[in-house]
């Protein structure tokens, strides 16, 4: 179906393939991030309860070292800055994404004769965009 439409139109849902590529990456790496933060923030947490004195390790790959009390909870307040940071960033890539994604889906609907249709819903199917 698609070989009958303009060239324009079937360039615009070939970027909007793209963008929902781009949209669903970064909702995978958001995921990511905001799992590992609320990991990092219940660590920081559980280290309230420990002593300073106490013998703490962390891990460095497939070891355990043995770290003190003042850097490790460094560490974590390092990781949870960087992570909440990271995690700002890809919210601004999301929402830049899907208005990108909805202007260039409207874009397609005008040059389709004013998406009565309904059109480009394939590409833009059920899961594109949202949160």
């Amino acid at each position: 179906m698609q070989g009958n439409l303009p060239p324009e139109a079937q360039e615009k849902i070939e970027q909007l393939q793209d963008l929902q590529e781009t949209a669903q990456t970064v909702a995978v790496q958001k995921q990511e991030a905001e799992s590992s933060l609320d990991d990092a923030q219940a660590a920081l947490e559980e280290l309230e309860d420990v002593d300073d004195d106490t013998t703490m390790y962390r891990q460095v790959g497939e070891l355990f070292v043995q770290t003190e009390y003042d850097e490790a909870q460094e560490q974590l307040e390092e990781k949870t800055d960087t992570l909440e940071i990271r995690l700002e960033t890809l919210e601004k890539q999301e929402e830049r994404v899907q208005t990108q994604f909805e202007s260039l889906q409207e874009e397609l609907q005008n040059l389709l004769g004013g998406g009565g249709m309904g059109g480009p819903a394939g590409p833009g199917g059920p899961g594109a965009g949202g949160a």
